[in-house]
């Protein structure tokens, strides 16, 4: 039986979200690995860590398995070829990265897996709080992961702009159109577009949170 739109985009657009979240969180790594002229091994780790590494997480807190990435051994592919088309490419042209141009995709990989961590745990029957959690965990912990092999205090605790914020806040806005009755492609779609949104505001405009003074 034919599939209409709708049941199209919530068979296979939650997927879709994935892939791009991840392979936005990838070329993050990959970047920051770059910026720190590591060579392709340690570049392959970075990006690995920062693409597959909040996922894992959730996944092991949520009792999913097999983890997508072992399921899918062609994402250890992309990782490798994208490493190497990086090292060739950047000496090549001799390429100079900047801090800014790690955060761009950072801001998608943040909204997308924000948004589809959260839908992933109401799927799987968590609560409101707990679902909210793991839409934190995804994004955040494959970033701190990144900074923390590139020998970086992890800018999600220290730069003083809203990130984990953002996603706490992106998290309740998937939970309040789930119970609107929403599909779960349109959630996450509506929530990771608001979230990539409010990180790139924060990012060009400055903005920042309040900081302990002692």
């Amino acid at each position: 039986m034919n599939q209409t739109l709708g049941e199209w985009l919530v068979s296979y657009g939650t997927q879709a979200f994935e892939i791009i979240g991840t392979l936005a969180f990838a070329l993050s790594g990959l970047i920051e690995a770059a910026r720190k002229k590591l060579d392709i091994v340690g570049m392959a780790i970075v990006t690995s860590l920062a693409a597959f590494g909040g996922g894992t997480l959730r996944d092991i807190l949520l009792d999913r398995r097999p983890f997508f990435w072992v399921q899918n051994e062609i994402w250890i592919w992309v990782i490798l070829l994208m490493c190497a088309f990086a090292l060739f490419f950047m000496r090549a042209r001799h390429i100079e990265l900047t801090e800014r141009s790690m955060q761009w995709p950072d801001a998608l990989g943040l909204g997308i897996f924000a948004a589809s961590g959260t839908q992933i745990a109401i799927t799987a029957g968590m609560s409101p709080i707990i679902a909210v959690v793991m839409g934190v965990i995804t994004p955040v912990f494959g970033g701190v992961l990144r900074d923390v092999v590139v020998n970086e205090i992890p800018r999600a605790f220290n730069d003083h702009q809203p990130y984990a914020v953002i996603a706490f806040a992106g998290g309740w806005l998937v939970v309040v159109l789930n119970l609107l009755g929403w599909p779960a492609f349109w959630a996450i779609g509506v929530s990771a577009l608001a979230i990539t949104v409010l990180r790139l505001m924060a990012v060009v405009f400055g903005w920042r949170l309040p900081t302990w003074r002692v």
